[in-house]
């Protein structure tokens, strides 16, 4: 007998899930996946829901939890059904649904489409090994699939506690994905597995098959990484009542690979989504990113919203192959995303950067937040992430003893040769009336390439380092208006006793 999974019938109302099982913070492949179906569900009218699965208490915590949702709510993938939002079929936590899956659990077993397993971890190794050297299957035997009332006595009165496992039935089972289109699974491949552990517990099999039917999920949306457990699930949905018509429609998304070609891991580039938040990517370019990383809006478009997204989005345009990451690709998409801010919006941006660095009290005084807006256009196109600010606009925000110059930029630029440069600019500087940008740029114009004849860029390298403290900085007139005359003047005399000579 073969089973045939949905395939894109009328369904009415689409419905999707994205269920994590929070044990870290979320990471890009587990985002991507949220964001594809986030998009799906906005571009066709349906519903988001968010469901957390939680039954493994050992590695999901209440933290992670808590982060999970802040991830997704700071990225703008809002959901309509789930944690804090509620929604007809709850709960949306798996921990709070454990009466439903013990109740699914005594339909099965009454129904026959599971029994009692009271093999010991022991046997069934040991059985598996014995299968493999003789060249055959190593899932489970069916051992106790036809067990007799007196061998289950026996195994009772040992004090063995069994698990439950489904029955899978003969045949196979064929669904058409919408990524990879027709895919079939031969049940002899696919064993009987455990629905739940001998103290109740549920496993993944069994809550997310039961949760996506009673949740009435129409569409499953996920990584390739979950395609072998697919006819698992749509047997359990049979066993449950559900017709072939109605089985939910699977779409298994491509891998993500790192920039060796492995899968994506901690150790060729993967980090969590808190990281590149913390290291100030914007939400909008990880979203865009990542939205690029299995699907396109077509005519070679690579910068787009999430509204453009939602209203674009379709599963058919999915790429069948895998993705690769490329950090560089999504720095230069969040410095496209970081100049297209309006002025105020990139300072409130940075703000936290320069408050979480220490340079700016938090709450930020209003003299520092005027500065920060003054400065903040002055770097807007000059950053590729927000956490740049912290080293670009640092020299404004400390005071006396705070300020430090680069050692490298120092040995570099603050030579005895650049010493006749620094006290020009200071006699320059020290007797301007009006400080103003122009003023600033006028004076020394004059002293230091006017009547020094030197070149722009062997005039005001060593000034560059002398107020800011590296030599790739804000633009140098309007810096120096804003860090004002005292300061300039102190910091000008500093590199003038770095470069060896009296200021």
């Amino acid at each position: 007998m073969t089973e045939q999974g949905g395939a894109g019938r009328d369904r009415g109302q689409v419905r999707v899930r994205f269920a994590p099982s929070p044990s870290g913070d979320l990471h890009v492949g587990n985002i991507r996946t949220a964001l594809y179906d986030w998009a799906f569900a906005r571009a066709t009218g349906g519903v988001f829901v968010l469901r957390i699965e939680d039954t493994d208490a050992t590695r999901v915590k209440p933290e992670y939890i808590a982060s999970a949702q802040d991830t997704l709510r700071w990225l703008g993938l809002d959901w309509d059904e789930g944690p804090g939002v509620g929604g007809p079929f709850g709960p949306y936590q798996q921990s709070e649904r454990l009466d439903i899956y013990a109740e699914w659990v005594a339909k099965f077993l009454a129904g026959g489409h599971a029994y009692y397993c009271y093999c010991t971890p022991e046997e069934l190794q040991e059985r598996r090994q014995a299968a493999r050297q003789a060249g055959g299957p190593s899932g489970y035997d069916g051992h106790c699939r036809t067990l007799t009332a007196d061998q289950v006595a026996a195994y009772q009165a040992e004090g063995r506690r069994p698990v439950v496992r489904f029955r899978m039935p003969e045949g196979s089972t064929t669904f058409t994905d919408l990524v990879r289109g027709e895919v079939t699974f031969d049940h002899a491949h696919v064993p009987d597995f455990v629905l739940a552990r001998a103290d109740g517990a549920p496993l993944y099999t069994l809550a997310v098959a039961v949760d996506d039917v009673l949740m009435k999920i129409t569409h499953v949306v996920r990584g390739d990484d979950l395609l072998s457990s697919t006819p698992r699930q749509i047997a359990v949905y049979r066993a449950m009542g559900v017709t072939a018509d109605r089985v939910p429609v699977f779409a298994h998304l491509p891998f993500v690979l790192g920039p060796n070609g492995q899968k994506l891991s901690k150790r060729n580039g993967v980090v969590s989504i808190n990281w590149y938040r913390e290291q100030g990517f914007l939400p909008e370019a990880i979203c865009n990113y990542l939205a690029l990383l299995g699907w396109s809006p077509g005519e070679n478009r690579e910068e787009f919203t999430l509204a453009e997204m939602a209203a674009e989005f379709d599963l058919a345009r999915v790429n069948k192959n895998a993705a690769q990451f490329d950090m560089r690709k999504l720095e230069a998409i969040n410095g496209d995303k970081i100049r297209a801010l309006e002025p105020a919006d990139f300072a409130g941006r940075i703000t936290p950067f320069l408050t979480g660095s220490g340079l700016v009290a938090n709450p930020v005084p209003a003299a520092d937040a005027k500065l920060i807006a003054d400065a903040a256009p002055l770097i807007q196109t000059r950053v590729s992430k927000l956490s740049d600010a912290v080293r670009m606009l640092g020299f404004l925000l400390v005071e006396g003893a705070g300020f430090k110059i680069d050692p490298d930029d120092a040995a570099k630029v603050l030579t005895p040769a650049s010493a006749e440069v620094l006290a020009a600019a200071a006699k320059a500087l020290a007797g301007l009336g009006t400080w103003s940008h122009e003023e600033i740029e006028r004076v020394l114009r004059a002293a230091l390439i006017t009547d020094l004849g030197l070149k722009p860029r062997v005039a005001f390298t060593p000034v560059y380092v002398a107020v800011t403290g590296h030599r790739v900085a804000p633009p140098l007139f309007d810096s120096i208006e804003l860090l004002g005359r005292e300061k300039t003047l102190d910091r000008l005399a500093q590199a003038l006793a770095i470069a060896g000579a009296p200021a």
